[in-house]
């Protein structure tokens, strides 16, 4: 249940991505202005994020989580409405402002519940399901663009929103008791969570990582469909393929969980392999063939979700006394970094070429290898910051 209120915003995402070239030509806009209609959105999830932890910390999980379920609902008919690009890019703002929310709480509610090996356990679960998204939405999202317009799409993420919003009522309980609860809302504790420097460069691990993935993100439809030539619904499966890596490192971050494998050995090893498959990426790009960047991409969304689950795991448990003010700026760190990335290659390169997103997801693995290592070396200056791992809770 966590997951599908958390997957309001990778839905957003992906839905819709192919339809940009429809957007394009229905608003008379540019690439790169379709491309500020998801810059803006991982800007509202970056920005909204910290402002839903330290609130659901004062007033609960699920009151905090009802009121802007009820704002993504209202924004989301804004969306399936706005007659120009400028009006969708600022709806989108408002629209990932408040389904950040389902990010942050989500993230807070699993650190309320469970530490260690069982929060890296269950974090890497709910990321798989999580994951599960990307898979679905695009094929669903290309064959909705075949015999749809685009509104009609994004007319279906308004009806997945206000379904959450009945579920977040019927289903989903408070999982932070009154006595655990903060007196006042204390944004304060969002410039004291900066100051554990292990913390952060998980964070920077964690958002390098995430926007590797968000550079193929934003450019994949129209690599696909405008540099290889493939259709809406071709896109859709092809995407859909890659996704599934993404599932199948999900599911085997929970295995290494369950087994104690600590989680700081797992992204050790996965980084080097995104890193490595990345560079395969820019390689199929410069061929003669560069339909074969679909292979390493599969590889690279796998490497990538075993750093994703398992840093969220590290950097929470530096967070481990405020889960809430964790979460909302782990989710800062995830999608800031990506806001500033996404539009880099439409931008340096435009549609003519896969090559200037292969260079920006292999820099982006680069960073998030060095914001690892980094962090490696914090907390052998403080070992006792991950006890929960060395005691195999």
């Amino acid at each position: 249940m966590l997951a599908f209120i958390a997957g309001a915003s990778p839905l957003a995402i992906d839905l819709y991505l192919a339809s940009f070239p429809a957007i394009q030509r229905d608003l008379a806009t540019t690439p790169g202005m379709v491309q500020l209609t998801l810059t803006s959105y991982l800007i509202g999830i970056s920005i909204g994020q910290p402002m839903w932890g330290p609130l659901s910390d004062r007033f609960g999980r699920r009151p905090t989580l009802l009121v802007s379920n009820a704002i993504t609902v209202a924004s989301s008919f804004l969306v399936v409405l706005a007659p120009t690009i400028e009006v969708l890019i600022a709806a989108r703002f408002v629209q990932a402002l408040s389904a950040a929310s389902g990010m942050v709480i989500a993230r807070a509610m699993v650190a309320d519940l469970a530490q260690g090996y069982a929060g890296v356990r269950a974090l890497a679960l709910m990321m798989t399901i999580h994951g599960l998204t990307p898979v679905v939405a695009p094929a669903i999202g290309g064959a909705l663009a075949t015999f749809v317009p685009w509104r009609g799409v994004l007319a279906v993420l308004t009806a997945v929103v206000a379904v959450q919003l009945l579920v977040t009522i019927a289903l989903i309980p408070e999982t932070l008791p009154q006595q655990r609860r903060t007196r006042r809302v204390h944004f304060g504790d969002l410039g004291r969570v900066l100051t554990r420097p292990a913390y952060v460069a998980y964070a920077l691990t964690l958002g390098f990582g995430v926007a590797t993935m968000m550079a193929y993100i934003a450019s994949s439809s129209f690599v696909y469909q405008d540099v290889l030539g493939f259709g809406p619904m071709t896109f859709g499966i092809t995407f859909t393929v890659n996704a599934l890596g993404m599932v199948a490192g999900g599911l085997l971050s929970a295995r290494l969980a369950r087994r104690h494998v600590h989680p700081a050995r797992t992204v050790g090893l996965a980084l080097p392999g995104a890193a490595t498959c990345c560079l395969f990426v820019v390689a199929a790009a410069l061929s003669p063939w560069p339909v074969l960047l679909v292979v390493p991409m599969f590889a690279t969304t796998f490497f990538c979700n075993l750093v994703i689950g398992n840093c969220m795991g590290l950097a929470m448990q530096q967070a481990r006394e405020m889960p809430g003010v964790g979460s909302a700026m782990l989710g800062l760190f995830m999608f800031g970094i990506s806001a500033v990335v996404t539009p880099v290659a439409g931008l340096v390169g435009g549609v003519a070429s896969a090559v200037p997103m292969g260079v920006v997801m292999t820099v982006m693995a680069v960073c998030a290898s060095a914001s690892f290592v980094v962090g490696r070396r914090m907390v052998a200056r403080d070992p006792a910051s991950e006890d929960a791992f060395d005691r195999g809770i």
